[in-house]
Formats: C-alpha cells, structure tokens, sequence
C-alpha cells in the first residue's frame, strides 16, 4: 500500500483546491494508495490560525495594495526562512506526523511547508520520501515557493515554467502538468456548449464574491443582452442573494441566482462565459472547462498572474471596472460570435482537464522511487500477510454481523453546518464510523421559517435538492472505497410552528430520491417510506442542555405518529429523552452533527450486517441496538484495524483527527 501526504493551508482558494482534486484523483487511478490531506496550520495553531487567515483575507478584499507590498516583501527577502523559529509548533507536528505515518510521497501545495521539510532534515543525508511541490500560483510565482529544495516542482503551464528555470530551477526538475482541478472537468458536460447563434441562449456564469454592490447593475445591463441567461452564484451571502432574486423577479425565465454549491464544474462546463476575479483555482477551473473569462478584479500578487494568462493567450479579457463587464460580454458575442470562437479556440490548446490524473500518476510513479530502507527505519516492515484486500464491487458491505458505530443525524453547510459534505466525510471515516446519514435541513415553504429561508442559509434550497443528492451519492462511493463506511442519503424535514407543541422536525433516512417539503406529516412519512426509508422523529422532547425550539408536536400527537414512525431520537447530542424509553417506543442516539465539537456526544451502536438494508431491519424491529456517549479515546475506536490495514496504514488514518479533535476539544 503506497502512502501519500498532501500538505496544504487555508490561506487562499488555490491550496486546498489542489490538495483536494489531487487526492480525489490518486483514489480513482489506484486502489492500492492511502492519501491523507492535513492543514498543518489549522490542527496546529487553531483559533490564532483563523484569526490570522480572517486577517489575510481581509487585507486582501479591502487593501489589496497592502498586501502587494506584503507579497513583494516575501518574493523579494528570506522573510520566511528567517521565522521559521516562529513555525516551531508547526514543525513539531510534521516531524512528529513523518516519523509515524512515513509516507512514500509527500506534497506540498502551500510554500511554507517545503522551508520546514528542508529544516527537519538539514542534518540528514537524505529525506526518507520523495518530496512534491505542486506550484499553485501562475505566472506571478513567488519565489518563496522555489527558495526551498524539492525533488519536483509541478506547475500549470508553460510560461509558470519559464519563471522557475529563470529562478535556477533545475528544467529535469520541473513537470508542467496544469493545474489539479476537479476529475470532474473530465466528464462530457451536460447541456452541450456550442457557438451561440441568434435566437439560442448564452448561458452566462457570473460568480459573485467581488463588487457586490454594483453587482446589481451589471446584472441590470447584462439582462440587456438579447438571449442573455444568467446563473449566478453569491456563495454564502443569503442577503445578497435575497436582493438579487428580487431585482430579477420579473426576468425568472432568464435568471437563476445560487447560493453555495458543489456543481462549479457542471455550471462550467455548461456555460458560455463565466465572469469573476482572478482567483487561482477560478482561473484554472474556467481554462480546464474551455470556457472563456472575464475577469472583473485582480488582487495585486499572485492574481496579477492569472489575469496575464487570460489576456496574453486571449483566453479571455480583463474589465479594469467592473461597470465593464457588460459591454466586454456583447463584444465578445459580436459578429457571429467571432471573439468568442477565438477565445475558445485557444482555449483548446492550453487546457488540461485531466491535469489531477496526470499528476496522481506522477505521484504514484515518486513512491515507487521511494526507498523504504533510507532514513529511519519503518515502524512496520511489509509481509506477504499484509495483501491488499480485493476490490469489492457493491456498497452492501460484508455480510457478517458485527457491532457498528452509526450517527444518523448530521448536517453539512448546504444548511447549517460548518463542513462540506466531503470534508464530513473525511471527518466521520478518520474517527472509523461504519455508518452515517447525512440530513441536511429542508424547510416547509408554507410556514414562516420556511418562508424565510430564501433569506438564510439555514436550510436547503429547493433549487439544491438535485445537486444535494448528486453530491452525496458521489462521496457515498468514496466514503465506502476509503474508509470502509456506509454514507446514506438523508433530510430533516422542519415543519416549524408558531409554538413549541405544532412544530416538529422529522429525519428521512435513506432516501432515493428528494421529496416535496410542503406536504403533511403522514404525506412526508408515506413518502419516506415508499422509497424504502427509514421515518425518525428528531429531538421529540423538551432539550435541556441545547439552545433551540423545542419541537413537541410528534410527542403531544402519540397517538397519532407512533404507529407511522420507525424510530425516536432517545438522545440528541447531549440530551437524554428518557421518556422514549419509559414509553418502550424504537430508539436512536445521534449527535445532531453541526461542526467538529459536537463529535462528543451521543451515538448509536447496532449489532446487525454492514449493509443498508439490515441496518434499516434493525432499526424498525429495535432489536440489538444500543447507544453510546462518544469520546475522544472511545474504546470502541481505539486501535482499530480494519481487515488489510497493516498498522503503519491505520497509524496514518489516525493522525488527522488526533489534531483535529485535540483543537475541537479546546
């Protein structure tokens, strides 16, 4: 089993985008690698490594001068090598992580890291495992990225390239590859992007995270344009999006406006255009779906080299206001569309959708180079015990019984959570959960917080649902490839009230397919089970040890809902309903999952089959299941190796959520 390291920050979008599709790629191309992502500066830092990226991130939006002086400071001084006393918990951490895991590769994707590998090593002959830096920026590389020895550089394209030899980067070092975007780029996309004609829609991408004030008079004279059809994304800004909907009400047929998503690729591959700021992984993401670009801002630094790219290779044009935008999209539909066919023509010879696979390919071909006598001596040795297992073609799982470890109730950030699906995937298969349901907030349009959720993003939007299920299905095959753990597709259906007694929240497990939130309690019951799903009454009763509403109406209407419902919640993170018990009605413990903390909490154990199927049996009959109150050193976890997992494989699962439960914990 190959062993992968891919080191990255959240300072800046590129980072983590690159460690990420990186590793989704080394999992398709191989079965036989183990990838882990770490944040060394999030587990390490903490809350002082938020303050300092909220600080980053500020200079960067509302001083972007400020932090080009800062940029140059570090391109042009040893700034960085002459702190690294100041990176001393940091580089404790990664001492302490290579010592354990020894992985064959390790990968950089933020420049620090290699300025602390080259300092844990300086009094040794030579690092125990190949060392890759994977060059986020474009053009405008800092040389605090190349001022530190790695065995390879990877960069996006040729003139990235030409910066590093001119900075004495050996050439056989360098691998210009493109940058690792999402696999997804790969795939054909779904509505095709043809050259637009008069009378056919130009599907225009407008991503909104700069100029937000005046982004409503842009959309004004982008409505202008005759067949003009406008998606646009606001991320998380439920007040922007709020106000945007009701600018555009009367052009609904011609305007679709999206809050945070996961479908950047499928958006796209299937637009025209797409119109945002000179972001790294933005840039790259619009060059590896062919679609041409109009930048509308550009942060003095590394940005300045992604708005080069678009306009010198003509892959697009830079707006020095954002006023215009406009006028640069009708110019680039002008004339049968004769700038647009050009921008994408050269489009077609510098994009590389397949950029992460190449690079997932490189890597693996590193950790075959990687000698496991040199350095330390490995803490396990291999054997001819430690196979690998065979793939497993289904997600049903192994057909004996055994204890499993289950939390049914979690939410992500496409309501109120605080990770992604993905990364609350990563999170529940480190801590070695066989299985969880992820159950995302939907609220009833025909009741107030229903009707405000257009101006939150507290609950899922209806406009989501397909893409929520799509998302979830796709972790749902990684989830079981890596980790082993079942991932089922969930909702929790609020029907709030005005009081306390007529509000009830209700979880469908399993779900197939979405369901309609204005319907009634029996009609949503009935739904969830024609799909084969499981119906949980959530928080029943009244919640001592959480701030919320109470939702008592399932309770106070028994009678009713107890011979419909297939379980109740008898505890709910920290509460205890002991009444469910009292009353002998079928139980669950869930944690009520919204951010890492509330990890510590209650959980459900089932003695039954790992598969979907006999988990749900085992719930409706209620016949060996048990809870368990979950803690950081739960016996029940603790030195797990799961059936192919030599010890070194599983020391290396376990050393992220170490960090991230010990920082979860303060």
């Amino acid at each position: 089993m190959k062993k992968v390291l891919i080191l990255t920050a959240g300072f800046g979008e590129g980072h983590n985008a690159a460690a990420r599709n990186l590793r989704d790629a080394l999992e398709m191309v191989s079965e036989d690698v183990r990838v882990e992502v770490l944040d060394l500066f999030e587990s390490s830092y903490g809350s002082f490594n938020t303050l300092v990226k909220n600080a980053y991130l500020g200079v960067v939006q509302y001083a972007p001068r400020v932090w080009g002086g800062i940029y140059s400071l570090l391109d042009n001084s040893t700034f960085v090598e002459n702190r690294l006393t100041g990176f001393s918990r940091l580089k404790n951490a990664l001492g302490d992580i290579l010592h354990e895991a020894q992985p064959d590769c390790v990968v950089s994707t933020y420049p620090v890291y290699a300025h602390v590998i080259r300092e844990l090593y300086r009094n040794y002959s030579e690092r125990p495992f190949r060392f890759i830096t994977v060059v986020t920026d474009s053009i405008t590389v800092n040389s605090t990225w190349f001022r530190a020895p790695s065995d390879l550089y990877c960069v996006a394209n040729e003139p990235t390239a030409a910066v590093l030899k001119a900075g004495h980067v050996p050439e056989a070092q360098i691998r210009t590859l493109g940058f690792p975007v999402s696999p997804q780029f790969t795939e054909p996309p779904t509505t095709p992007v043809n050259t637009p004609v008069f009378g056919e829609p130009r599907r225009i991408l407008y991503i909104i995270n700069t100029g937000k004030k005046k982004a409503g008079k842009v959309i004004d004279r982008l409505l202008e344009i005759p067949d003009a059809h406008l998606t646009i994304t606001v991320g998380r800004d439920a007040e922007l999006k709020a106000k945007l909907m009701e600018r555009t009400h009367e052009h609904d047929d011609r305007v679709r406006i999206l809050g945070w998503t996961n479908q950047m690729p499928q958006l796209m591959l299937s637009s025209h255009l797409v119109i945002g700021k000179a972001g790294g992984a933005l840039v790259q993401e619009a060059i590896a779906a062919r679609c041409p670009m109009i930048i509308n801002q550009v942060i003095p630094g590394q940005e300045e080299g992604n708005a080069r790219l678009i306009s010198e290779h003509e892959l697009g044009a830079v707006a020095e206001r954002n006023r215009e935008v406009p006028d640069l999209v009708k110019e680039a539909f002008a004339h049968k569309a004769r700038l647009w066919q050009q921008w994408r023509k050269n489009l077609a010879m510098i994009s590389k959708p397949d950029a992460a696979l190449r690079l997932a390919e490189l890597v693996l071909t590193e950790c075959e180079c990687s000698d496991p006598t040199r350095g330390k001596k490995r803490l396990f040795e291999p054997s001819a015990t430690h196979a690998v297992p065979p793939a497993r073609a289904a997600l049903n799982g192994p057909a004996e019984s055994r204890m499993l470890l289950c939390d049914f109730h979690i939410h992500t950030n496409y309501s109120d959570g605080k990770l992604s699906v993905p990364e609350v995937v990563d999170f529940y298969g480190r801590l070695r959960f066989d299985c969880i349901c992820i159950t995302d907030h939907l609220a009833d349009p025909r009741r107030l917080i229903g009707k405000l959720a257009r101006l939150s993003n507290m609950t899922l939007a209806g406009d989501q649902l397909e893409e929520y299920f799509e998302v979830i299905d796709r972790e749902r095959r990684r989830a079981w490839k890596k980790y082993n753990m079942l991932v089922l597709t969930g909702i929790e259906f609020n029907k709030d009230g005005y009081t306390k007694k007529s509000s009830a929240h209700l979880l469908g497990i399993d779900l197939k397919a979405p369901i309609p939130p204005a319907l009634d309690l029996p009609e949503t019951i009935a739904h969830i089970h024609a799909q084969g799903g499981l119906a949980v009454a959530s928080h029943p009763h009244i919640m001592k040890s959480e701030w919320g509403k109470n939702t008592l109406h399932l309770w106070e209407n028994q009678e009713k809902y107890a011979p419909l419902i297939d379980a109740w919640e008898i505890a709910n993170r920290h509460n205890i309903f002991d009444c469910v018990g009292m009353k002998r009605l079928p139980f669950l413990a869930n944690s009520d999952f919204h951010k890492p903390k509330h990890i510590y909490s209650w959980k459900t154990l089932l003695y039954c089959e790992k598969n979907p199927e006999a988990i749900k049996e085992c719930i409706r009959r209620n016949e060996h299941v048990s809870i368990t109150l979950y803690r950081e050193d739960n016996q029940f976890t603790r030195n797990a190796v799961r059936p192919g997992e030599t010890g070194n494989e599983a020391d290396m699962i376990r050393l992220e959520p170490h960090l991230q439960l010990k920082a979860a914990h303060r």
